[in-house]
């Protein structure tokens, strides 16, 4: 088995980070994580290459997530919550899945991948609504080929409960690293 982690947090030590860090130690099997603050991957810039050719004429890290892409069972998406989204970085990097929607849209291909079990970890203080971040997350699943989504362990108090401490959530994630197993 094999999971592609696409983690939106800045932090290596915050409310995300701790959630991923236990996750790991549930999942077997090989587990590449993709941190979208510090690989050098460029945002979309709707250049149209794709349109009419397999894969981006940017040739940058996104490399590592496409190829990671190809060999994966699963997906896990984990980011904090920045004014009721995921985090700008996350989307920028996501926003390279352009080409495989254009695949199918304009050249009549089906996703170079095989079907993925997909989840969705969301993290954040504040007023805001997480369900924008959750309904965003659960696009770029299923753009990911994602046909079955876990429920989004969600910790959304971490203004005052670190997400590790929420009650709840080492079952929530056992969950989770079951369902991708299976």
């Amino acid at each position: 088995m094999e999971t592609l982690i696409l983690n939106g947090s800045p932090r290596m030590k915050g409310d995300t980070a701790s959630l991923l860090e236990l996750l790991r130690k549930l999942l077997p099997g090989e587990i590449t994580e993709v941190r979208a603050y510090s690989q050098k991957i460029s945002p979309c810039v709707d250049c149209r290459y794709c349109w009419a050719h397999a894969g981006c004429c940017q040739q940058d890290d996104w490399l590592l997530v496409d190829e990671a892409l190809r060999r994966c069972d699963s997906v896990v998406l984990a980011s904090p919550i920045y004014f009721s989204e995921l985090t700008g970085p996350l989307l920028s990097v996501l926003s390279r899945l352009q080409q495989y929607y254009c695949a199918r849209a304009f050249r009549g291909e089906g996703l170079p991948f095989p079907p993925k079990r997909g989840g969705l970890i969301l993290t954040g203080g504040g007023d805001g609504s997480p369900r924008r971040a959750q309904e965003t997350g659960e696009t770029l699943l299923r753009q990911m080929g994602c046909r079955e989504i876990f429920p989004t362990i969600l910790c959304h108090h971490t203004n005052t409960t670190p997400a590790i401490r929420e009650p709840g959530v080492e079952k929530r994630l056992q969950a989770l690293a079951d369902f991708l197993k299976r």
